[in-house]
């Protein structure tokens, strides 16, 4: 069986490795193989291996800061088989970083460091070289994928899925020199990451523009929960300046107004560790009241700082600061995507041959605000179960979601889905494939509409506003991949703020200020469907 990897974070990694064993496997990356967000990741995993913590803890954690919208079936997925997970990777080798102090053995007795991030009950997030987990798992499987027959695809970029009789049976891609070719598979599993990009302030990486959602999308793949956007509170507020960690935080770092208080308090009982999105919105009212958020990480000892987070003491001198001495601004920027590709516990979707992994895709698993930390151990959990789902049973009347239905709606004039024509070869570019100026400066203008209209604050006339403004943009011939990912962006553009417009309540990262209560009667996914592809959804997916 061949089967086709979409994306090398710590899903698309994990799946790959896992899959091999088994399948013939190819891995296609749109960069190198380290380009992913994995790379980026500070704060560590959200797990369940300390002495005072349980399964049930950490699952009650998810629910309370997904807004009462989780998936309670793929909530129990995550944090019952987060442990073994975690200790697949400890055998691989990851260096986790460990601590000296006995009271902080684990229930095997192993001296995990452990950190607390926001909505956390417990101290459970394990992490590796201070604040790079994520660049520490990430090399750790590169070196793990190599130990493995794999076919691995560097600087080739997803345009479309293909699809025959209702299955997918491979994918489009333009290559290393800019050629478009399609690689066919018995499987497609798409672990592509995020969309950052649909904003102008992000803390993803360039790669995160959405490819393998909108490609889903387009050959008829059902789309969840994509109104919920994840802002992270606290991206350094100054230009290129990237994410500071909520770990920071969780070791007693504050936050401050331009009068030096602390606002957080006023706020919510948990003050700067409250759910991400209360923090951040705590934040944007603080920088419309007085103009200026701080991060005070002075009252914490300057060594232990230091040593705790040395990539961002590093990051913070480059930008002009002394964080052992000074505060830092900070500010809000999209983070993560709670929606993506409606999938089961197994990462199966409404398409045949098409399972999603990762940010990519929607298990359900963080409904409308994702804990801290729980998205590498989201990766890094379901990328096991699809790997280990591979030609089983297709979808057919499977429910995709263990005690909810999806309402799936059928989109017509979200966008027009079609499909990308072969592209000239153009000018080659050495080290990736051609690339050029977004069609009519379009990811600029919709990077415009989402931040102002759909955005950390939502009303209904901006959001009415967002969706004409969009309908007037079009790539209408992509022929590289920056035209490629800008016809991404907007479909997903248009998709957000359509679901945003239809969600009449505020609920976790969606927050509509003209609707400011939450409806209790409103808990269930919105799902939505592109109007040319709705004879692929099998009758009764989603009941």
């Amino acid at each position: 069986m061949h089967v086709v990897i979409v994306g090398s974070g710590i899903a698309g990694l994990t799946a790959a490795v896992r899959a091999s064993a088994r399948h013939d496997v190819t891995l296609v990356t749109k960069g190198l193989l380290a380009d992913a967000a994995t790379s980026h990741a500070q704060g560590g995993i959200a797990v369940a291996l300390g002495a005072d913590d349980t399964a049930a803890l950490h699952q009650a954690d998810t629910h309370v800061a997904a807004a009462g919208s989780a998936d309670a079936r793929a909530v129990e997925v995550l944090c019952t088989d987060g442990p073994a997970r975690v200790r697949d990777l400890l055998a691989l080798g990851v260096p986790f970083d460990r601590t000296a102090d006995p009271a902080s053995l684990d229930r095997h007795g192993d001296d995990l460091a452990r950190g607390r991030e926001a909505a956390h009950s417990r101290w459970r997030v394990v992490h590796a070289d201070g604040d790079a987990t994520g660049a520490a798992i990430e090399q750790t499987l590169i070196r793990a994928l190599h130990r493995q027959h794999v076919t691995i695809l560097e600087r080739t970029c997803l345009t479309d899925l293909a699809v025959r009789d209702g299955a997918v049976v491979g994918i489009d891609v333009l290559d290393l020199l800019g050629e478009a070719r399609r690689i066919d598979a018995d499987a497609v599993v798409l672990a592509s990451g995020g969309a950052g990009h649909l904003y102008r302030e992000t803390t993803n990486p360039l790669v995160a523009t959405g490819d393998g959602q909108a490609a889903a999308w387009r050959a008829g793949a059902v789309l969840a929960d994509v109104e919920f956007v994840q802002f992270h509170p606290t991206r350094l507020a100054v230009p290129g300046g990237g994410l500071l960690s909520e770990a920071v935080r969780g070791e007693g770092a504050v936050l401050r107004d331009a009068r030096g208080r602390r606002f957080m308090a006023d706020v919510h009982p948990d003050g700067e560790l409250a759910p991400r999105d209360v923090v951040a919105r705590g934040i944007a009212a603080a920088l419309r009241d007085t103009g200026l958020v701080e991060l005070d990480a002075t009252v914490m000892d300057p060594a232990f700082l230091v040593a705790r987070f040395p990539g961002l003491t590093r990051a913070t001198r480059a930008a002009g600061f002394d964080w052992t001495r000074q505060r830092v601004p900070v500010a809000p920027a999209a983070h993560y995507a709670m929606g993506g590709v409606a999938t089961d516990a197994e990462g199966r979707t409404s398409l045949p041959g098409l399972s999603a992994v990762g940010e990519v895709a929607c298990t359900g698993v963080h409904g409308a605000n994702r804990l801290a930390s729980n998205s590498l151990l989201e990766g890094l959990v379901f990328a096991v179960r699809a790997a280990d789902a591979l030609g089983s049973a297709r979808p057919g009347l499977l429910r995709l979601r263990g005690d909810a239905t999806l309402a799936v709606t059928t989109v017509a004039d979200v966008a027009e889905p079609t499909r990308a024509s072969r592209p000239d070869r153009g000018t080659e570019r050495p080290g990736g494939p051609v690339r050029s100026r977004p069609v009519a400066d379009v990811r600029q203008t919709l990077q415009t509409v989402m931040t102002d209209r759909v955005g950390l604050l939502r009303d209904g006339d901006g959001l009415a506003a967002a969706r004409v403004a969009l309908a007037a943009l079009a790539v209408p011939d992509p022929q590289t991949v920056s035209a490629h990912e800008d016809r991404a962006l907007l479909d997903l553009a248009r998709l957000t703020a359509r679901a945003a417009e239809a969600r009449t309540e505020s609920r976790g990262a969606h927050a509509r200020t003209d609707h400011p209560d939450t409806d209790p009667d409103a808990a269930a996914s919105l799902a939505w469907v592109a109007a040319p592809a709705t004879a692929a959804v099998p009758q009764g997916a989603f009941a």
